[in-house]
């Protein structure tokens, strides 16, 4: 039987004094539009810096027995980087169980540092591990994050709960909307991602109610440069869909998205969970092989500039699925219709 997958229509609302929501300075919309959906207030806390850079944070609400759940998307931004982020996050969930906290779940919709999941030269560091040991080292009893780069190095580098979320959900509306009756082909950028593309095919199929096509794209990074030529698949007349995990500079979705438009694409769409938009990719993306890009909000778009290529993004708001994942980890429901497996 295929996977059936969780749709964004509604999100249950909680009312339980046992759970706490905090969400840190930098994710403070995502987690009020998340406590808006879960009808749940975010619970106070204090954020404070020192003159030497140090910093503290603290919860003002009790926790003790609480089911404490901490928002915070660590991506590098304008006024904190990503080990600010991480560090912050770490020390504040560290504070939470000093607090009497009975359980504590970091809600990290984009984790830093998980690329680095596997060693390519001689003597690499597996960074993704030595994430996972911070958080166990805090007491952090899960983890959540949306699309991670590799979900089974990611849940392998846990001893603590890993929960790796999809965001296929979120981007099948945006999709249906945009291709109509015609066909639709899903597109891996490489074949490491084709098990995520498989995932988004399958929801689409069921959603649409019809066969949607799938096609790979060959890729080989060594040094910074990509090179390889092979696409396989058929996407004559298509709406073609090319899925990934993040747009960093746009060169892989773009190389793909040629390669399809070359084998007769009527249009092409990119969708990622995370736009990171690294410089460069305000040129890179501008390319007219892509049509559309649909990322969600858990990384907001502040590097990308006014241009042709945001007027070409569409962002998706995560919200409804970080507080469905939430509501299920409390009420102890099961997962399985949300994640990447």
């Amino acid at each position: 039987m295929e996977k059936q997958i969780w749709t964004p229509s509604a999100v249950a609302r909680v009312v339980s004094d046992r759970l706490q929501l905090f969400a840190l300075n930098g994710t403070s919309e995502l987690g009020r539009d998340v406590s808006s959906l879960l009808g749940h207030h975010l619970s106070a806390h204090e954020e404070r810096e020192f003159e030497d850079g140090e910093h503290k944070a603290r919860p003002l609400d009790s926790v003790g027995g609480a089911d404490v759940y901490v928002i915070h998307s660590l991506y590098g931004g304008p006024q904190q980087s990503a080990n600010d982020k991480l560090c912050r996050l770490l020390f504040f969930i560290a504070a939470l169980k000093d607090a009497g906290a009975r359980r504590v779940t970091a809600v990290a919709p984009y984790l830093c540092y998980a690329r680095k999941d596997r060693r390519t030269k001689a003597n690499d560091p597996v960074t993704t591990r030595y994430i996972a040991a911070l958080f166990e080292a805090m007491g952090c009893d899960a983890v959540v994050t949306l699309e991670v780069h590799n979900e089974a190095a990611f849940e392998n580098a846990f001893r603590c709960r890993a929960i790796a979320l999809t965001a296929a959900p979120l981007m099948i509306a945006r999709i249906k909307a945009t291709a109509g009756e015609e066909p639709v082909c899903v597109i891996s950028p490489d074949l490491g991602g084709g098990k995520r593309a498989d995932l988004l095919r399958a929801a689409l199929e069921v959603a649409m109610g019809r066969p949607i096509g799938k096609a790979f794209a060959e890729k080989h990074r060594s040094a910074g440069v990509i090179s390889g030529d092979l696409f396989v698949g058929d996407v004559a007349g298509a709406t073609c869909i090319i899925v990934d995990d993040l747009i960093s500079t746009g060169g892989t979705l773009v190389r793909a998205a040629r390669a399809a438009r070359t084998r007769g694409a009527r249009q092409v769409l990119a969708c990622v969970a995370h736009g990171l938009f690294m410089p460069g990719a305000e040129t890179a993306l501008a390319d007219p092989a892509i049509d559309r890009i649909i990322a969600t909000d858990v990384v907001p778009a502040f590097r990308l500039p006014a241009g042709p290529v945001r007027d070409k993004l569409d962002i998706v708001p995560a919200a409804p699925l970080l507080a469905e994942a939430i509501r299920r980890l409390h009420e102890d429901e099961p997962l399985d219709d949300l994640l990447v497996f």
